[in-house]
Order: C-alpha cells, then structure tokens, then sequence
C-alpha cells in the first residue's frame, strides 16, 4: 500500500443559501492548501461511506477539500488544523444522527474563522459539508452555521448529479425556523415547509416527504445515504492517564477517551474469543515484554482493572505500561471492535452489511514509538482492506506512512497534507 505523487485539491463549492454570502464576506483568512497523494482502493459497492471534506470556511480553514478513502491520514505541522478538520468531521456525523447544534458545537465562536468579519446583521459563523458516495451516487451536503449573535443553521443544501434535492434558508431572523425546500417532480415542482434551525433538515427528511413521486422517492434515498454514510462514526483520542486506574462494570461500549478500557476488555475477551485472540497478537507486537493474554480481572469496590497476562505467573497492570503503550494498546482494541462495542450511534433501521464504521482518531501517531506507529497502519490497513471499517488518522509528519504501508502489501494509504 503505497501512496502515490500528491496532487493539488479543487476549490470547495460555494455554500447554501443563507450563508453569509460569498466565502470572503466571512471574513479573510489564512488559506488552508490542502494536497493530496492516494492510492487506488477497492470499495464494496453501494455501502454509504464519505469520501469528502469540505471545509468552506471552518476555524484555519478556507475553502479546502480533503478527499477521504477507506485509509487517510492527515498531516501538517502544529496548527495547520488537523484536529479542527477531525472535529468538523465529528460534527456532521453527529448532526446527521439527529443531534442538536447546542450539543454539537458548545464553543460555537471558536469555529468562526479568526479574521471573519460580521456582515451587516452583525452575523458571523462557519460552512463545512462533505460528500457522500454510495448506490445514489456522489451526493453532496453543505451547512452554513450562524454562530454569532445567536446559534442556528442558517442554510442547508443536498444535491446529487447537480439537481439540488433539499434547500433551506434563514428568511426571518425573528422565527426559530428555516423555510426549507425539497424536490418533488410532481405537479408541482418542489415543496415547501419550515424546518427547526437548530437541527440538520436532511435525516428529518423521512418524517416530512411522502416517498409518492420519483423525485421524492430520490430525495429519501439521497437523504438515508448521507446519514447512513455519517452516522457510524467512532471519534477517539486514547488517555492514557485515564486508563491506568480501575473502572466500575457499566456497559462494555468503548468510550472515546478509551478510559473505560478495563470494562471493555471484560466484555469483549469472553464475547469473541477469535477476535481477542488476534487482538493480543497485535497487543504483543507493540508492547515491550512477552504478551500471553490481555484480560480484565475484579478487583475491591466492584471494579475491574486490566491486566497483560506475561506468561509465567506474572501480570502487568496497566498502571505499569507507558505512555505510548497505553495508546497502542487502546487504539488496537478499536480497530479490532466494531459497533456494537464502540459508544457509536449506527443506522440501527439499516443491515449491518450495508454500514461501515468510520475510525477518527486525532494524534494517531502521537507517544508511539516508529514500530508502534508502524503496526497501527498496517493493522488499521488491514481492517480496511476487509470493507468494514474506514479509518481517518491524523499526523505531525507522514514522511514514514508510505514505507509503513507499503510493508503490508495490501489495500492503500490517502494521505492529505495541510499547510497552515
């Protein structure tokens, strides 16, 4: 798997209605130049997946395009907004799953571009949106938020093979509401109705279209492919410190932070033997010391803490393991689970064969040695090569993916450069 030469990204489309107009009546700001170097990868077809970043006009960003495979990495120096492309990307899974603004976006403010400068209604905010590829095609999802005076989607724009399927737009700034318009291709061309302004109109779109004419009929499957494609996504960021310490017993879904590891490991260790059993060959190949077995034990208090098994009647606490370990460690057991054991929100109305979840892990490479690191991308390269999972990393430095990768000799690597 090896990436090829990088090529320059294309422009980010112009945003929806109600969104501040054009993208420098958002302010000017520093460009975020974006490059791309990718390999070809096969893909199950017809499985939702996003395949697209569009940050319009997001935090450092302007107006750039990051193209996401089913293996990506995103690299850049300090500041060069790989964690805010990763959060833009979190937010739109989350908004597609039907959650509110509010909870999606506490600091609202801190997504506005630095230099934006407020428009005549003292308005400023942000546009992100992405794409999704799946049996309708390339369908395409652009947001503009108002983050200042007040939080609100303030338009909204799905389109597919150029038709614009559904539009929304701020017309009173008075009302709680966005008129909205969608395709319908009947006796009348598209309809009209108001539609909440804290909450994304697309996955409330089979609560409001009929599904009687064709053009509706293409409106739903537009709609369920973009939120199917951005609602199994797992945003992880392993603390260590946290995952020294014993847990109570709770649910056995692996949170975000990966401080629960203990639990999980309880849960999954008994649940699928196979799977554990690769997991700790993974485990053995990036923590020091021989590696028996990964295991979680009770301890006083109902809690269970875990525990590398070393073979010879010794067990290692993970109180011991160092920074770097504990990152490998827990990253390993995320990319060896899946759904019904990552704290996900998965399209619970549609097949699992039909879903694929999406790995986003900030600092990937972050405290591990080259050889952890290493033995990441390829596990990660693996899992992907397999179609069920997509996996989206980001890098201080991708000069050590491609040998990495290549190593394996499986599936590909996308690697995005960021400029700041």
């Amino acid at each position: 798997m090896a990436a090829s030469p990088a090529s320059s990204a294309s422009p980010a489309p112009s945003g929806p209605s109600g969104s501040f107009g054009s993208s420098d009546s958002s302010g000017s700001f520093g460009s975020s130049v974006t490059s791309v170097s990718d390999a070809s990868l096969a893909v199950l077809p017809g499985r939702p997946r996003v395949t697209q970043l569009r940050l319009s006009a997001f935090a450092g960003h302007r107006r750039a395009v990051l193209r996401l495979g089913p293996l990506t990495v995103l690299a850049g120096p300090s500041g060069s907004g790989k964690s805010s492309a990763l959060r833009a990307y979190d937010a739109l899974a989350r908004l597609g799953g039907g959650a509110e603004l509010g909870a999606v976006f506490p600091d609202p403010v801190a997504c506005v571009p630095e230099r934006a400068r407020p428009d005549a209604q003292h308005r400023r905010g942000f546009r992100i949106g992405c794409t999704a590829d799946g049996a309708e095609g390339p369908v395409h999802l652009d947001v503009a938020v108002q983050a200042e005076p007040e939080l609100r989607i303030v338009g909204e724009r799905l389109t597919a093979d150029g038709v614009v399927l559904l539009e929304t737009a701020l017309r009173d700034p008075g009302r709680r509401a966005v008129q909205a318009a969608w395709h319908t291709a009947g006796s009348a061309p598209v309809t009209r109705a108001p539609l909440p302004d804290d909450r994304l109109g697309t996955p409330l779109l089979p609560l409001r279209v009929a599904g009687k004419t064709d053009g509706q009929r293409r409106v739903l499957a537009a709609a369920e492919q973009m939120v199917v494609a951005l609602r199994s996504v797992f945003a992880c960021d392993p603390r260590p410190g946290r995952m020294r310490e014993p847990v109570p017993l709770g649910s056995g879904r692996l949170l975000g932070g990966c401080d629960n590891l203990a639990d999980v490991l309880w849960r999954t260790r008994a649940e699928c033997g196979r799977r554990h059993a690769q997991f700790v060959t993974a485990v053995r190949a990036g923590c020091a010391g021989p590696v028996e077995d990964v295991l979680a034990e009770p301890v006083l208090g109902g809690v269970v803490r875990a525990l590398l098994d070393r073979g010879d009647g010794i067990r290692t606490g993970l109180a011991r393991l160092g920074y770097g370990e504990l990152r490998y460690l827990a990253l390993a057991l995320v990319l060896f689970t899946g759904p019904g054991v990552l704290a996900v929100d998965p399209a619970g109305e549609v097949p699992a064969a039909l879903q694929t979840l999406t790995v986003v892990a900030d600092g990937f490479d972050r405290g591990l040695d080259p050889h952890q690191r290493a033995e990441l991308l390829r596990l990660a390269a693996r899992m992907c090569d397999r179609g069920h999972i997509r996996f989206v990393g980001a890098v201080a430095d991708a000069s050590w993916v491609a040998g990495a990768a290549g190593a394996d000799g499986a599936g590909g690597v996308t690697v995005v450069h960021l400029n700041p």
